[in-house]
This record gives C-alpha cells, structure tokens and sequence, in this order.
C-alpha cells in the first residue's frame, strides 16, 4: 500500500481526528495531544466488555476446557476482540508494512482471548483476519522464532500458557531497551509499547498499596492473567537498572496523578 493511502486511512481514524481537534481547535502540542488522546482512551475503554468501532464479539473456547474434547463437547465462551485498533495498528502499517501488522494484530487478539477466559485457534484468527490458515501458521513461525510465545488452544493446551507479548515487552523495557528500539526490534507501535509499559507500573503501584491481583485487574479494566504475569516480571527484574527504571515511572506515575494546587481534593 502506498504511503499516501496509509496517510489517507490514518486521518480517517477516530483517534487522528481526536488529535486533530486537540492539536488545532486547542492548540496543544503533538505529544501533549497524544498522551491526552491515551489517558481517555483508558478511561472511556477500560473495560474490555465497552465495544468500540473495530471491535467484534466471537465465541471460542473457554480456557479451562481440557484438551481432547470434540468441539460439541467443548465449552465456549463470548469474547471482544480488537481486529482493527485504529491509529494504533496504522502505526505499525506505516512504518513496518502488512506482514507485520497482521502479526502484530495475531498477538494482540490472541492477547485480549487469554484476558477474557479464552483461547483462539489458528482457524479462528484466519476467520477474523480473513486470510487462510496456512498464513496464519507462517505468521505463528514467525513470531516464534523472533522469541514470542503463540498461546493458540493447540500450544497452550500441550505446554501450558506462556509469557505474552505484553509481558515481553515490558521485560524488554525494564532490561533498558528504549522505546525505539523494542518498538524496531517488536514491530510494534510506540503508542502500544508506552501503554503496555504504563499499565505495568500502575500494576506494580496497586501492588505495592496492598490490592491483589482481581481487585488490580477490575481497577485497570484489564485481564487477572495479565496481571499476574507483569507482577511475575516485576519480581524476576530486580536487578538495579531495572529497580531505577521502574522507580523513575512510579514517580512520574504519582507526579501526573498527584491534585493540583486549587483543584478539589487537593491537600
């Protein structure tokens, strides 16, 4: 797809056009804007039952279902999955290509089913993605041998669930890697690696203020499996850079969420 074409589907989105109005209509600067635009999306779409335009409901099988069972016998369950993120997946598009955002669009969705009590299988990604099966295995390939674990209900039901994506790229994060380079190294977006790593330090905040895992994923809108798997990263990734990394968001975390001086509830 040519440039010009990802640049007319990019304005297109609901995300550009809510940077476009805070940007022109109110004078914010680009980074201002973008990190205005992330903070409603967690607030309005926290929820991972809250459909949003490029979402889709789809029914796979739950999670706990024992391996073995023919797909009468197999219990299902409803699941929201995001096929089209918006300005999030024309990111990946512009800067890494098809191949790429339809690998990256496979974790995510592979992601959201863990998160929801589910698991996918190869047949139901081809479907929501409409390309064949055998595309979908090349791309599983890919993204195993570039060191992602690919929890399809075939590999997780032989092997057991394994560390996502997300958890992947946040340990890559507090090991030192930049923004930059994991999103070079990931094919991901920036916007979804600086989310990925802003949940895990509120993760790590509620954690340390007592809450357990359920009551963390209900205040963040996102998955108890997710949860536990960043708060496994935060306990393997006590090294000293990581302890400093960590340490300087927690600040910036408290900093951006502390009441201003005149505001209500201010102290």
């Amino acid at each position: 797809m040519e440039r010009e074409t990802i640049e007319r589907l990019q304005i297109k989105t609901a995300e550009q056009r809510f940077l476009t109005v805070l940007e022109q209509e109110f004078r914010e600067a680009p980074r201002v804007a973008q990190a205005l635009l992330e903070e409603a999306q967690t607030c309005l779409f926290g929820a991972a039952q809250q459909m949003r335009p490029g979402q889709m409901r789809v029914i796979l099988a739950r999670s706990d279902a024992g391996p073995g069972r023919g797909l009468m016998e197999t219990p299902m369950t409803e699941v929201v999955w995001t096929v089209d993120a918006g300005l999030e997946d024309r990111e990946v598009l512009q800067q890494h290509g098809h191949p790429a955002l339809r690998r990256f669009r496979i974790l995510r969705l592979m992601c959201e089913a863990l998160d929801q009590g589910a698991l996918a299988t190869q047949e139901d990604l081809a479907q929501v993605l409409h390309v064949s099966v055998r595309t979908i295995k090349r791309d599983c390939a890919h993204l195993k041998g570039e060191g992602f674990e690919i929890p399809t209900r075939g590999n997780v039901q032989g092997i057991g669930r394994g560390q996502t994506h997300k958890a992947q790229i946040v340990a890559r994060w507090l090991r030192g890697e930049t923004y930059d380079q994991i999103a070079l190294h990931t094919r991901h977006s920036m916007s979804s690696i600086r989310r990925y790593v802003q949940t895990f330090v509120r993760v790590v905040h509620l954690h340390r203020r007592g809450f357990v895992e359920h009551q963390i994923g209900m205040l963040l809108g996102i998955g108890s499996p997710l949860v536990e798997e960043y708060l496994v990263i935060y306990r393997e990734h006590d090294s000293c850079v990581c302890r400093q990394r960590l340490e300087a968001q927690l600040k910036r975390l408290l900093t951006s969420e502390a009441p201003r001086p005149g505001k209500k509830g201010a102290l």
